[in-house]
């Protein structure tokens, strides 16, 4: 199996996809640390941050549905580009927020920026198996994990100390600049021939004003494959506390240890290293282990984060928070990165769109019920109190999976997807 070194080198539509990837995250935290650090500021209370948080993850939810079917059905490199287009739009809203003292427009970009991102997210993910081969795919799904947390260390760290000194119209109009960046990139992948294009068979015309069909379609696949849907369900299992995460996190580091935005961006950014350590850690481990393993492994890693996070929402020590939140998030990494390297392995091409944003959307949707009780909650109880709960809550997944494990429920599936000797990826030879 290749490393990240030669995958950049040898794969040009991957080490596109990379590049913007870097940028267009970066970017996304900055707009996060920017909007927390402003809606606390006006406001200091935490509902109002489940607010913010409640106001991204049902556009979120209500886009799945329409994101996997048009995924599914359109080209997907225009879609991606589309949504980072609509997104770079978006963001520069948000220059408007920062001298109001109400909420309102936060809601509203916020809204309007999370029901553009599925598009992409989830069609990032479903062309994943298109512009690599079958030996680079798991380190091309770490690569992309491992990025992803690498990007929240770096922008959330950068993003607390840039709101500090620069303001929050900077960190908005960095955010727009990078959606423009992410969609330059994806312009420039290519394969032959409608790679991009999932293969379906033509559409009825009843198929084409009634979508919802071809959604349900695509549950019925992910019922009919217990491993994916075992996957998806570990997904929302872990939503029940990390959805309270999310908010949490800006709780800490702005009103638990009294550190204003660089507190926020330090406990974000200390969650990012864990995930990064985590990711590089399942990098390795996916390419020994077997598939037997691999669902032992996902186990231990949810009774890993659930435990590390209840010590971290306890700790009165600064330091020692941040590194039980880091160990917490690496527990959560490893796991993540293994399930992904087996949906990209096991789901069909011509339900990966819909695989991926239903996936999404289920995670949201609780995320949305953990953030709005936590936020809540925040009126009435302790942070501290209440992340214990949500560290609980996660671990509960462990039993879960294992109980499906033990009774054989997740048997390992053929592996789908394109052939490579079926479509030509456009890359860089090798020396």
């Amino acid at each position: 199996m290749i490393s990240f070194g030669q995958l950049l080198r040898r794969n040009r539509n991957y080490r596109y996809t990379w590049t913007g990837q870097v940028v267009s995250e970066i970017g996304d935290h900055f707009n996060n640390i920017a909007v927390f650090s402003l809606a606390l500021a006006t406001t200091k209370s935490g509902l109002v941050v489940s607010g913010v948080m409640l106001s991204r993850a049902i556009p979120a939810v209500l886009a799945g549905p329409i994101a996997g079917v048009l995924l599914d059905r359109l080209n997907r490199k225009h879609v991606m580009i589309a949504s980072d287009l609509i997104r770079a739009v978006v963001a520069l809203g948000f220059i408007l927020c920062a001298h109001r003292s109400d909420t309102a427009l936060l809601y509203l970009f916020s809204s309007l920026l999370m029901f553009a991102s599925p598009f992409f997210t989830s069609g990032r993910s479903a062309i994943l198996p298109t512009i690599t081969t079958p030996d680079e795919l798991h380190t091309a799904n770490s690569l992309t994990q491992t990025t992803q947390w690498t990007t929240i260390t770096i922008g959330t760290f950068a993003a607390g100390i840039s709101v500090t000194q620069f303001g929050y119209a900077w960190a908005f109009i960095l955010n727009s600049f990078s959606f423009l960046f992410s969609a330059w990139c994806v312009w420039h992948l290519h394969v032959e021939g409608d790679a991009f294009q999932p293969r379906k068979k033509a559409l009825t015309e009843a198929e084409v004003v009634r979508p919802w069909h071809e959604y349900v379609e695509g549950l019925r696949y992910m019922r009919a494959n217990p491993l994916i849907l075992g996957i998806a369900l570990i997904g929302v299992g872990w939503a029940t506390g990390g959805g309270a995460a999310q908010i949490l996190f800006s709780l800490f580091g702005e009103l638990v240890f009294n550190r204003g935005p660089a507190g926020i961006g330090e406990v974000w950014g200390c969650a990012g290293m864990g995930l990064l350590v985590g990711g590089a850690i399942a990098y390795w481990l996916g390419r020994r282990i077997s598939f037997r393993g691999y669902k032992c492994a996902v186990s231990i890693c949810y009774i890993l984060h659930g435990s590390t996070y209840i010590i971290f929402s306890q700790m009165r020590n600064y330091y020692l928070a941040l590194l039980f939140i880091a160990l917490s998030r690496a527990a959560v990494a490893v796991s993540s990165v293994l399930n992904m390297s087996q949906l990209l392995k096991h789901v069909s091409d011509e339900y990966r769109g819909r695989v991926f944003a239903t996936m999404e959307s289920m995670v949201w949707s609780v995320m949305m019920v953990s953030m709005t009780a936590a936020g809540i909650a925040s009126e009435y109880y302790s942070p501290r109190l209440i992340a214990g709960i949500a560290g609980a809550l996660s671990s509960t997944t462990a039993i879960f999976w294992a109980w499906a494990n033990v009774t054989g429920r997740l048997p390992e599936p053929a592996p789908s997807g394109i052939a490579r000797d079926e479509v030509e990826v456009h890359g860089e030879p090798t020396i």
